[in-house]
C-alpha cells in the first residue's frame, strides 16, 4: 500500500538532526535500543513510553479524482523529552517546550518539509511531567498532521 509516512518520516529526522537549534539533543527515528544516556530527546515516530503502544503514525486515505490519484490525511507521533537531576518542574517544562519550538519553526518554513503534494504541521500537544527517582523528566507528545497525494 503507497503511503507517504516513511518517507515523511526520513524527512523529519533529517530536518531535526540538520537544525543547529536543536545541538545536543539526541535526535531518534522511532524506538531505539541504546545505551545513549542523553537528557533532551526528539523522537519522531515514537512517544517515548516503552510501555506505551509504540503507534509511530495513522493515516486515512481516500480518493482524490476518479483515476489513480489518492489524498492521504496522517498523523505522526513525536516526542520531546527532557530529563533533569533535580525537581525542577518548570525548567524541565520550558525546556520541552524550547524543543518543540524548533520543530514547529522547521515546519513553518518548510510545511513540505522537501516533499512534494505535502503539507503538514503541528496540530495538537500533551504535556506529560513525571517525577522519577532520577528527577523530573518532562514528555511532550506532539501530533505532527497534515495531508499528502499519493
Amino acid at each position: 500500500m503507497p503511503s507517504r509516512v516513511p518517507a515523511l518520516i526520513d524527512a523529519l529526522v533529517a530536518a531535526a538532526t540538520a537544525d543547529s537549534g536543536l545541538a545536543g539533543v539526541r535526535i531518534a527515528d522511532g524506538p531505539e535500543v541504546t545505551e545513549d544516556a542523553a537528557l533532551e530527546w526528539l523522537i519522531i515516530g515514537f512517544d517515548g513510553d516503552p510501555d506505551g503502544d509504540f503507534e509511530a503514525a495513522r493515516t486515512v486515505g481516500g480518493w482524490s479524482d476518479l483515476s489513480t490519484g489518492r489524498e492521504e490525511a496522517f498523523e505522526i507521533t513525536i516526542a520531546a523529552i527532557v530529563s533533569r537531576g533535580d525537581t525542577d518542574v518548570r525548567a524541565a517544562r520550558v525546556r520541552v517546550y524550547e524543543i518543540a519550538a524548533r520543530l514547529e519553526a522547521l515546519l513553518r518554513a518548510d510545511p513540505s518539509v522537501g516533499l512534494p503534494s505535502l503539507e503538514c504541521g503541528i496540530e495538537a500537544t500533551r504535556l506529560q511531567p513525571d517525577q522519577t527517582d532520577k528527577g523530573i523528566q518532562a514528555r511532550l507528545l506532539l501530533t505532527v498532521a497534515g495531508r499528502a497525494f499519493i
